[in-house]
């Protein structure tokens, strides 16, 4: 059986695409060393100025009233809950003030699916930022998108064209779980379907918009159902060429109705390394340090990531779930160069702003 894992990794190493079959072989090969080396080899040659990249930005939750529910939240309230809210002007602008204040050039918006939002709140809340301030506004998951388009009664691409045209610059890959709906329905059942994500995706990166494409692995769905997964991601790549990154993350199951285990590290390494080999059209493979650590995304950097994501100046939907890793810039910085790296903060389409040699 080793000599089966040996001859798909090669064909990976090779540049030859792998299948669903190769795939799910390989996230259950026991030599955790072996595919880790695969993945950096391939890593390095798609990015072989020895550089990792990361963005100063902050998340900024407009909303925890959500009419979705889904079973592996612990973010979400109803809205005569004590601790619901809608962010107000006020607090929107210092939050986006305190982030340009520490060199930030990006903000990630999103929010539950607030049933008395229209699509109106969503284009004053961008005119007014892009009125005020210089930065680069990554936002609105394909629920939030689906959500606005249902409300208001137009198709999903009039509203990512007029969201757009108020100042929204790129889509964040939220709200993909498993792109695979016997998974869907059973963690999520209020959401949309992985054809619907699909769609709002191919519909921004037909008007010009970059996009990433995230993963929450280590719940209910299968070594199938996960490689299937990045597999969908690769075939829309294929024909729009719209993502930027893949982010996968492991289920944080604490204080959530779902509950269960999270994924071990050994787990998250074989599937960040396994999405290396499988998405070779995908440039960039982003490190999770918000769900396991500064350590975890070190070691991530020798497992197929190229990018340290975040400094996350606030984060909020994976800290409702009992998990608080923070990492401040200099510690970032450490990271990258203990691992023998080159730091480089970037903006959220990858062109680099500065270097920390």
């Amino acid at each position: 059986m080793a000599a089966d894992f040996e001859y798909i990794i090669n064909k990976a190493v090779n540049g030859e695409r792998l299948n669903l079959e190769e795939g799910v072989a390989l996230l259950s090969c026991p030599d955790l060393t072996l595919l880790g080396q695969a993945a950096n080899i391939v890593k390095n040659k798609m990015h072989p100025e020895k550089i990792v990249t990361f963005v100063i930005d902050r998340n900024i939750n407009y909303t925890n009233i959500c009419q979705c529910q889904c079973k592996f939240c612990a973010f979400y309230r109803k809205k005569d809950d004590s601790d619901a809210y809608v962010i107000s002007e006020d607090v929107l602008y210092k939050k986006i003030e305190e982030t340009l204040s520490v060199g930030g050039t990006t903000v990630m918006i999103q929010g539950g699916l607030h049933p008395d939002l229209g699509l109106n709140y969503y284009l004053n809340m961008l005119r007014s930022i892009k009125e005020r301030y210089n930065i680069h506004i990554h936002s609105f998951s394909p629920p939030e998108i689906v959500h606005m388009a249902e409300n208001s009664g137009l198709p999903v691409k009039e509203v990512l064209k007029q969201l757009k045209d108020a100042g929204l610059d790129s889509l964040p890959g939220g709200g993909a779980e498993i792109l695979v709906d016997r998974v869907r329905k059973k963690i999520s059942p209020n959401k949309i379907g992985w054809e619907q994500w699909m769609e709002v995706m191919k519909c921004a990166h037909s008007l010009g918009m970059k996009s990433t494409a995230t993963m929450m692995f280590g719940h209910v769905e299968t070594l199938e159902e996960r490689v299937m997964h990045m597999i969908r991601v690769r075939d829309l790549q294929d024909e729009t060429g719209g993502f930027t990154a893949f982010i996968p993350w492991s289920y944080q199951p604490k204080n959530t109705e779902l509950g269960g285990e999270t994924a071990t590290g050994v787990d998250y390494l074989k599937t960040l390394a396994v999405s290396r080999l499988i998405l070779d059209n995908v440039p960039n493979i982003q490190a999770s340090w918000v769900t396991q650590g500064a350590k975890m995304g070190q070691v991530a950097l020798v497992f197929g990531a190229n990018d340290f994501g975040s400094t996350m100046l606030e984060e909020n939907v994976v800290r409702a779930a009992g998990v608080t890793n923070r990492v401040p810039l200099e510690e970032i910085i450490r990271c990258i160069k203990d691992a023998g790296y080159i730091p480089a903060q970037r903006t959220p389409l990858y062109q680099i702003i500065k270097y920390f040699e």
